[in-house]
Formats: C-alpha cells, structure tokens, sequence
C-alpha cells in the first residue's frame, strides 16, 4: 500500500480530521471509550507542562489508517533522567487500542517514523488487550528493538449478562447481597440511575467527586478527582462522553444524600466499570457489591451484553465482579527500548535490576523455607 506519514501536535486543533478519525475507530473491533476523540482531548489539555504530545498519521488516500497520540516526556528512572513516549491518556484510561489498519510495510514505515521524529529511550505502552491488530503491530516492534518486554498488566473479569441473572446468585454471593439489601432497607438507602447528557453531567460529577473527597481514594490523593488538572481532565472527558450517550451512574442515596456510587461508560453493549467511592462512615454497608448488582440488573433491561471491570490490580484485586466472572481479558503492558544508545543503556540496567530483584527474591524464598520440605527455585 501506498502510505503517506504526517505528523501533528495537537488533537484539538480546528483541522484535525475528527471524520476519518471516526471511521477508523470503528473499524478496530478492540477500541473502546478510551480511545474516544472525546476522551482523548480531555487528556490533551490535562498534560503538564513538561509533557510534548505528538500525534502520527497514516493516509491511504483520503482514508486514515493509522492516529497515534504519543506523550513525548522525560522521566527518573535508576537515578537517571530518559525519554520515554506513552499513549495519551495514561495513566487514567483503562483499556485501550492501537487505531491501526497497516499492512506490514506501513507498521514498518510507522516505527521509523517514531524513530525519526521522537528519539527515545523507551516506548511504554499500557492496558492493551491481548488481540487484534496491535499485537501483530507490536511483535513486529519488538524484534527491531534493542530490547524488549510483554508483561502482563491484569487479567480484567468480565460477566457475560443472561438469563441466569434473573435468579439470585448462588453460594456465599446470595449471602452477601441479602446482607447488603437489608442494610441499605434498614437505613432507607435507596438506589438511583443515571443516565447524563451533556446538560446533566456536571452536576452528575459534582455529585460523585464529592464522595470521592471525603473517601480513602481522596484522603490518599489517588482518586481521579484527585488535583485540579484530574478533575479538569474528568469533567471535560466525562461532558464529551455523556452528549454521545455513554455515560451511566448508579447511586445509593440516603436522605437525599449520594453515600456512594459506580461511574460507567456503555458502548457496544459493554459497561465498562470504570470508578466508584463510597463515605467511610457507610463503609459495613456493602453498597459497591449492591451497585454492582444493579448494573446488572440494568443490563437485564436494556439488552446489555456485558459488565466489564476495565481494568484492575494484577495482584490482589479486590474488585467485586470476580465474585461473577464469566470471562476475563488479558492485559498487556509493551515496553520497547530503542537502539539509541540511551534506549540500549535502559534495556540493560532494567534487566540487570530485574534480575536482582529476582535473585533476592529467591534468597528470601530459601530462607523461609523450612529444610528438607521446600527447596530452593532452582536458577
């Protein structure tokens, strides 16, 4: 094919093509909320100062085939200052896609061009789905870089919505849930949907972030709420994402007060759980499991296909929906060091400390291990 490469600094710029960007965002099966114009804008205009975005394209004609927005910054890492380039929107977007329709010369064309015009140590890519045209994209990446790492970045639990869901869950879920009803009906909580438009969402937001200040993730600054520049980045994202319809909210309320809430965003028939909070003084009440049943149950109505935890620690995790999984996407997170000599440097000192880390691991297993009945790993 025939490619031709440009270059941009900006995603909202006037002339940004937003029409054939559309369309190829509907051609990629993998894309989700994350890789919305919308969302994408909202993360543009959140950038610190420091951070440079640049945006390569790739033309087949008057067809797009290639947007990818890379976040140009310099980082500490080992005591050392690197250029890394990231996907915009790290590290609040979850699962994301590569909108790429090349065939194998174009991948090849678009990796030079990175290289040219974006000298780097490292390209980090985060939550990338396990398929699609990014994997292919990726592997070929891979092989022309100095060094290279796949890592697993979570395993997302997915609940397939059927008929099933009509009836009770069985086990000690029915337990839990029974318990959180009759709580919730002790105190008069009661739930409410959310649906917001364009002209609804901010009060919708004020509404959630609230919540979120007076919880853990407030107190401990980690809430995407957290700091103006997230808060900005949120309400701006959110607004897009509600006047295209995408947005749903369950609340539980208690005297006409939200107490908690699960934020979501609904596309192809898949509810992607993006956030919740709750106040720590309802904290025995178990309303995220109660929401997370009402997205459900939601679901049942209106036809969705699936609720679909986003994204989630890859150790650890303690969200609800593995209680109901039916499935689970892989997550990936691609780091590619460049043949710069700064990339090489990078590789090797990441491989180094990773081997360290590994060797002390193994020192600590064998010294807990009591003799004779644990031995050691093995090199």
């Amino acid at each position: 094919m025939d490619y031709r490469f440009e270059w941009t600094t900006s995603l909202c710029a006037p002339d940004f093509p937003h029409e054939a960007y559309a369309r190829l965002h509907a051609l990629v099966p993998q894309a989700t909320p994350f890789n919305r114009l919308g969302w994408l804008r909202a993360a543009e205009r959140a950038l610190e100062a420091e951070q440079r975005l640049h945006v390569l394209l790739a033309w087949e004609g008057r067809e797009l085939r290639l947007c990818l927005p890379l976040v140009r910054s310099r980082e500490r890492r080992l005591g050392l200052r690197w250029t890394i380039l990231r996907h915009l929107g790290y590290p609040l977007g979850d699962r994301i896609a590569l909108l790429c329709q090349l065939d194998e010369n174009g991948r090849r064309r678009a990796r030079e061009a990175i290289h040219r015009h974006l000298p780097h140590a490292l390209l980090q890519l985060h939550e990338l789905a396990a398929d699609g045209e990014q994997q292919t994209l990726l592997e070929g990446w891979a092989v022309a870089s100095s060094s290279h790492e796949k890592r697993t970045s979570c395993r997302v639990p997915v609940h397939a919505i059927g008929e099933d869901d009509r009836r009770e869950p069985s086990g000690d879920l029915r337990y839990k849930l029974r318990r959180a009803r009759k709580r919730a009906a002790a105190c008069d909580a009661r739930i409410r949907r959310l649906s917001p438009d364009g002209a609804s969402i901010g009060a919708a937001l004020e509404t959630i972030a609230a919540v979120e200040r007076a919880s853990w993730k407030g107190a401990q600054g980690v809430g995407i709420f957290s700091g103006e520049r997230r808060r900005q980045w949120m309400h701006e994202a959110f607004g897009e994402l509600a006047a295209d319809g995408l947005v749903r909210i369950v609340l539980l309320e208690h005297g006409g007060r939200c107490i908690s809430y699960r934020l979501g965003l609904l596309e192809h028939g898949r509810l992607y759980d993006y956030n919740l909070a709750f106040l720590p003084d309802y904290a025995e009440l178990g309303s995220g499991r109660l929401l997370l049943d009402e997205w459900i149950r939601w679901g049942l109505e209106e036809g969705w296909r699936y609720v679909d935890a986003s994204r989630v620690s890859l150790r650890d995790s303690s969200h609800q929906l593995h209680e109901r999984m039916t499935g689970a996407v892989l997550q990936l997170r691609w780091s590619l060091y460049s043949r710069r000599p700064e990339g090489i440097a990078l590789g090797l000192a990441y491989r180094l400390w990773s081997a360290l880390k590994a060797r002390r691991r193994s020192a600590m297993v064998c010294a807990s291990a009591d003799t004779g009945e644990r031995p050691c790993p093995t090199e």
